[in-house]
């Protein structure tokens, strides 16, 4: 058998390495100079808008709803289909979260779906752009300005991404990004927010660390209830790393998405995703598998023949913590067909072209 191919694997070079050890030998490894300058080259990314870091991308979602005034008794509305923590961080601040059904070309939020779900508690959305596809932005904002929502971007898997023209992150109100180890640009863990307005610094700062505001060399007060979810200069120093590598990185995954279009056999019955070159990052590439496809058994056949696949993501209102809440099986029959088939194939900078056609023969074997 070839060398296994896994359905993502992270690039990191031997000068982001250095740079590790650099930081290491500083002295100063947790939030220091490194972090400053991430979130420096990260604002420029995102058109000079403020950007802090954390130490997830889970995080993030959570401090934007608190930035956003979500608490107790509120609704937000988001997708079922997505990673849990999209929804489990509404509940987090003490909100419940409202899911409504996916369209089922492009898997991201209805949002026809999600206008009639506002009720007179519901003071937030949570779109998600799924496999770094963007979500409707001229949609999405008309509708939050229409009904009063703040929004908060769950585009942990969007980075790179754009919408007609512009950065994700670079507009819009609370943007969520993720820079785990599967995302296009990584720290190995973290995650970043992007503020609307410069006024919400402070505050997003003191959530980050245990709710401190120093003052002079010994000044210290704490007036706001935070947690611990500060970066550390090693993860900000990766990517930094990554970060220069981010238009090379974003021209690969979709010259690479092209190829799989080109060479998948159409035949064989599978759901395509949405063939845009210009918005998505090409974060996966997906294929919703043909109806009586047991995806347990695709997923083995692929695994030996030397294919990793990934399973993103069950309709999470089918979990129990979310049945326990109320929601069932039927509701979202759109997710549901979706989150049963879905299949997430290999797509990385450093694959090979050659690497495509493996995946794509691969996959004739398995569902033959």
């Amino acid at each position: 058998m070839k060398d296994f191919l896994p359905f993502t694997r992270p690039e990191i070079d031997e000068a982001t390495i250095a740079g590790v050890a650099e930081v290491l030998r500083s002295g100063w490894i947790t939030s220091g100079p490194q972090v400053k300058a991430f979130e420096a080259a990260l604002s420029a990314h995102c058109g000079g808008r403020p950007v802090r870091v954390y130490s997830s991308g889970t995080i993030t979602m959570e401090i934007g709803l608190r930035l956003a005034g979500v608490g107790a008794g509120d609704e937000v509305i988001t997708t079922p289909l997505s990673w849990v923590a999209t929804a489990n961080v509404v509940q987090e601040v003490g909100a419940r979260p409202v899911f409504v059904d996916v369209d089922p070309k492009t898997r991201n939020i209805d949002l026809d779906l999600a206008e009639k779900a506002v009720t007179a508690r519901t003071r937030a959305i949570i779109p998600v752009d799924l496999a770094g596809l963007p979500v409707d932005r001229d949609r999405l904002y008309s509708l939050s300005k229409t009904k009063g929502l703040r929004v908060i971007e769950d585009a942990a898997q969007a980075f790179g991404a754009s919408w007609r023209g512009r950065p994700i992150g670079s507009f819009g109100d609370l943007v969520s990004f993720s820079f785990h180890a599967n995302k296009n640009i990584t720290t190995a863990e973290g995650g970043a927010l992007v503020l609307p307005s410069d006024d919400l610094i402070p505050l997003a700062e003191k959530l980050r660390l245990q709710g401190i505001t120093r003052s002079g060399e010994d000044g210290m007060d704490c007036d706001v209830l935070g947690g611990k979810a500060n970066l550390t200069d090693l993860a900000a120093r990766i990517g930094l790393g990554q970060l220069a590598h981010l238009a090379r990185f974003t021209k690969r995954r979709r010259d690479l998405a092209k190829m799989y279009f080109a060479r998948w056999d159409k035949s064989l019955g599978c759901e395509l995703p949405v063939e845009d070159f210009e918005n998505s990052n090409w974060h996966m590439f997906q294929v919703v598998l043909p109806p009586k496809t047991e995806r347990g058994r695709f997923i083995a056949a692929m695994r030996e023949l030397g294919i990793g696949v990934g399973v993103h993501y069950p309709a999470m209102h089918l979990f129990s913590l979310y049945r326990a809440l109320g929601w069932k099986a039927g509701q979202f029959p759109n997710a549901e067909r979706i989150g049963r088939s879905i299949a997430t194939l290999p797509l990385f900078p450093a694959m090979k072209d050659t690497d495509v056609d493996r995946v794509c023969e691969a996959a004739k074997k398995a569902l033959a």
